[in-house]
């Protein structure tokens, strides 16, 4: 059975996304800046942000970058403390600690890094918009025929901040001294890291050039844990019903709203606030301050829009202690005492025993049997070290160390290949558990077990099939 205009398509009446048009094209915001209050406590903090942003990757803590996420060598380095791939419970300490500090936070002040100090926002505010709006009256100034002039020169200066926005970027994963060899060089001489600032100059370039608020609403996965991460009392910018309805125009309306649609023109997101919490609010506070203007003007308080609560917005009384409130700090607390205990008894370097390549043991001409064994060494401290390696409670057994002691830098590792030499007696059933002592005359001692392989003495078993990694 049919029904009959079931396969006619249906125009769409009202808008659905607030950055898609009825006929499903994008709607471009260009969204009215608003100079309120907190417009200049922003503007404070974004540039404050964006100095930090550009300076951290040239600052040193102890003789190590501030801020190092290198992932090439597999080293991350946070104020001066570098944490390896190695040390699992040290890295699942510290991400355990930022997800829960981002929860706390996020539970008390709602998305005040979304608004405050995400460096989409920040950057795409405070930077970009303000270059946009600088060209656009210079291109009102001059005349309809001198705007597409004036487009060409904004995208000019939208790729050259791009572009250093990129190089700045990218300091935090090469480091700085990387980065200047990289731009002094010529492109010939390192094609793939220059491919690499050219692909992130134009993902800088596209991101604030024509993604711009749509990073936000379809790439970012904030918004869409609100859900899970607020809770009613959670601080909120939001709009006071009881006092602001019914709207219309002013000398018409009994409620507080006139209905002039400024905290719709100046939101990045380009919603309504008025239809209550939204997935696409980012909190940036510019419908509270064009909001509080139009109180100002029409002589009425301010505060219809404003940070509050949804439980307060609904005449409920203000309850700031909740469960969260007390176990979020409680858990960070925890993990990040957890984190600080463990960094203090950390130890200043990591050995690892390795089999050497090839056979797992050789007999020499002279009946002896060898294995070739390889120690790496991590330096886990702030200065260059010596490492002696040598054989504990083996008095049989020798030990042959071309490079002994091994020097490693700050931050550095070293792999020193060695020889443990002894008659075929001192290998019974094949194998032999024997424990190396490394020492950096400074302290630092580690003594890690290792299996050695050899002729088995017992008839038909295989050394090979008995032995394998320790």
């Amino acid at each position: 059975m049919s029904i009959p205009g079931a396969d006619t398509p249906r125009a769409a009446t009202e808008r659905v996304l607030p950055t898609l048009n009825v006929d499903g094209t994008r709607r471009w915001l260009t969204p009215h800046l608003s100079r309120g209050r907190f417009y200049r406590w922003r503007l404070v903090t974004a540039w404050a942000l964006m100095a930090l942003f550009a300076l951290l990757p040239h600052a040193r803590v102890g003789g190590r970058p501030a801020m190092l996420l290198d992932v090439v060598h597999r080293r991350f380095t946070l104020f001066g403390t570098t944490f390896y791939p190695t040390e699992t419970m040290l890295l699942m300490l510290l991400l355990v600690g930022i997800f829960v500090g981002i929860f706390l936070l996020t539970a008390v002040l709602g998305r005040v890094w979304c608004g405050w100090a995400c460096p989409q926002t920040v950057h795409m505010e405070f930077l970009y918009r303000p270059i946009e709006r600088l060209f656009s009256r210079l291109a009102r100034g001059t005349g309809a025929r001198a705007a597409p002039a004036w487009r060409a020169l904004r995208l000019a200066v939208y790729l050259l901040v791009s572009m250093a926005l990129a190089h700045t970027f990218l300091a935090y994963f090469v480091g700085v001294d990387a980065l200047a060899q990289w731009v002094r060089r010529s492109p010939v001489e390192h094609p793939v890291s220059f491919l690499v600032m050219v692909g992130t100059t134009a993902l800088m370039f596209l991101d604030f050039g024509y993604f711009r608020e749509q990073v936000c609403m379809v790439a970012c996965p904030y918004g869409r844990l609100q859900s899970v991460l607020l809770d009613r009392r959670s601080l909120i910018v939001g709009y006071d019903a009881r006092r602001g309805e019914p709207r219309g125009k002013l000398g018409h309306v009994t409620g507080d709203c006139v209905d002039c649609g400024a905290c719709v023109r100046t939101c990045p997101t380009g919603i309504d606030i008025r239809d209550g919490l939204q997935m696409e609010c980012i909190h940036c506070t510019q419908c509270i301050d064009a909001c509080d203007a139009i109180m100002d003007r029409v002589g009425k308080p301010r505060g219809l829009i404003r940070y509050s609560s949804r439980d307060e917005l609904a005449g409920a009384p203000r309850r700031i202690l909740r469960p969260r409130i007390v176990l979020y700090p409680a858990l960070l607390l925890l993990v990040w005492g957890a984190l600080a205990w463990a960094l203090a008894y950390r130890p200043n370097a990591e050995v690892t025993v390795l089999r050497g390549l090839g056979s797992p043991f050789t007999v020499l001409r002279s009946g002896e049997i060898s294995n070739q064994i390889r120690v790496k060494i991590e330096n886990h401290g702030g200065e260059t070290r010596r490492y002696w390696v040598e054989l504990a409670g083996a008095p049989d057994l020798r030990l042959v160390a071309p490079e002994n002691p091994v020097t490693v830098g700050p931050g550095q590792q070293a792999t020193a290949t060695l020889f443990v030499l002894g008659d075929a007696a001192a290998f019974p059933h094949g194998s032999r558990p024997v424990r190396f002592r490394v020492t950096d005359g400074a302290g630092f001692t580690a003594a890690p077990t290792y299996r050695l392989l050899g002729p088995s003495d017992r008839p038909g078993e295989s050394t090979v099939e008995r032995g394998g990694q320790p």
